[in-house]
């Protein structure tokens, strides 16, 4: 009998030794020489090391603090920043460039544009279930190139929904457990709570959430940031609101720890005030990820005469971008937690560029870089619970970008991206870009609503 076990221990042996040699002996990376920026809105590491060991930051300081490994790869990146990657936390990854048409076919273009950008992360805030579930698993099963994806399947709307193709319409409470437990079974990370849910229907619906331990997002339009929806138990708001928030709304969102995702260059769409310069367009995370015929599509549509009422939505609408700015900025001095999102795509909200485009938008709010930085970051990450990501801290997984200049003083420098890195692998941002050689295609279907 001793015999035959030693045999079988053994033969163990020899199939998870190889295993854990080849983890434990892998050549550690080491980024050295850059400023390091936490993402948790520390003071930057002037002269900064960091090393990473498989897909794990395993040390973090200053170079003259960080042993670096003899067998490590060194990478010297001196006079450039180091940031964790970036994360949008309110898109809608079904392609186009107009946010009414859908383009599931050509998801790939959509994923490259992200991760081009240094998004290593993103929450679809309302899709196809079986499509944004199905591509989320594939990434994280490393059969599909593209950033972490967490999502929350369709919109749980009212009776009559306005996106009618991926929406669950509730019309009274007796629905809502049902409608949770296939949420449930359908594995998405939270639930998404939409404009035609009465506050009865909203109230049944966080409750039977909470007993599956989903957070549940809210959208209900103008009555965002509205104290009786506040009151519900809900995690976040999906939206700035664009009415000037109560004081007493202020004050029970940071009593129930509730965050606000800021989409603030959503309301800049609205007004059309970034299509008063289309140069943004010729800049590479634009340029060199989208399809050329899509960029001039974007072209004719901000170049075509608004009508007399479309002249007259976009006066409000950039009152009403003010007033997202003022709200930005209270919540953020009452220490309520913004999360930056974009609700890309839309036009001049484009996957990818649009999160460089937010965090400018939240420091003309009044946030200063560093915490505009934040939001993007440490505070993403927050939103999902998650633990191991967000930040450059020792035991996260390495999702880094390196950019050129100096993010924390000009927050547009984010832009000037070097490299990226996604579980610990630099990733080949050549491979990202658009090439129509290989590309198939596609336009734009049907309109999604």
């Amino acid at each position: 009998m001793r015999t035959i076990l030693l045999t079988i221990f053994c033969l163990l042996l020899l199939v998870w030794v190889p295993s854990a040699r080849a983890e434990l002996t892998e050549a550690p990376i080491a980024l050295v020489g850059g400023v390091v920026i936490d993402g948790n809105g520390g003071i930057p590491i002037e002269n900064g090391a960091i090393v990473i060991r498989g897909r794990t930051i395993v040390a973090v300081g200053d170079v003259n603090s960080v042993v670096i490994p003899d067998d490590a790869q060194v990478v010297d990146v001196t006079g450039k920043a180091i940031l964790p990657g970036l994360a949008d936390m309110h898109v809608h990854l079904m392609g186009g460039w107009d946010g009414e048409s859908g383009d599931m076919l050509g998801y790939q273009r959509y994923l490259d544009a992200l991760l081009y950008a240094g998004v290593t992360t993103v929450l679809d805030m309302g899709n196809v279930t079986p499509f944004v579930v199905q591509l989320r698993d594939e990434i994280a099963a490393g059969n599909v190139v593209g950033p972490r994806i967490y999502c929350v399947g369709p919109l749980i709307d009212g009776a009559a929904p306005r996106w009618p193709s991926f929406s669950v319409g509730l019309i009274s409470e007796s629905q809502v457990s049902e409608v949770i437990s296939l949420l449930e079974r359908s594995r998405v990370d939270a639930v998404k709570a939409y404009m035609g849910l009465s506050v009865p229907l909203l109230d049944e619906l966080v409750s039977a959430a909470a007993d599956r331990s989903l957070p549940v997002f809210v959208d209900v339009g103008d009555r965002n940031g509205s104290f009786d929806v506040a009151a519900l138990g809900i995690s976040a708001f999906a939206h700035i609101p664009t009415r000037p928030l109560e004081p007493t709304v202020i004050a029970l969102a940071f009593e129930k720890d509730i965050r606000f995702v800021s989409t603030l260059a959503q309301q800049e769409r609205s007004a059309r005030r970034r299509l008063n310069d289309l140069s943004f367009l010729e800049q590479p995370l634009i340029a060199d990820t989208h399809p050329p015929a899509f960029v001039e599509a974007l072209r004719d549509h901000a170049t075509t005469e608004p009508t007399a009422s479309e002249k007259s939505w976009m006066t409000r609408s950039l009152v009403n971008l003010q007033t997202a700015f003022d709200n930005v900025l209270a919540l953020h001095e009452e220490g309520v937690l913004i999360v930056a999102g974009t609700d890309a795509p839309y036009p001049g909200v484009i996957q990818g560029e649009s999160i460089h485009r937010e965090l400018e938008l939240l420091v003309e709010a009044g946030l200063s870089p560093l915490e505009a930085i934040s939001t993007g970051t440490s505070n993403a990450a927050d939103l999902m619970g998650a633990e191991n990501w967000g930040s450059i801290e020792v035991g996260n997984v390495a999702n880094l970008i390196v950019v050129g200049g100096r993010p924390d003083r000009q927050i547009s420098d984010s832009r000037k991206i070097n490299l990226v890195m996604q579980n610990g692998r630099f990733i080949d941002r050549d491979t990202l870009k658009f090439d129509p050689a290989i590309d198939q295609g596609f336009g734009t279907g049907v309109a999604v609503d």
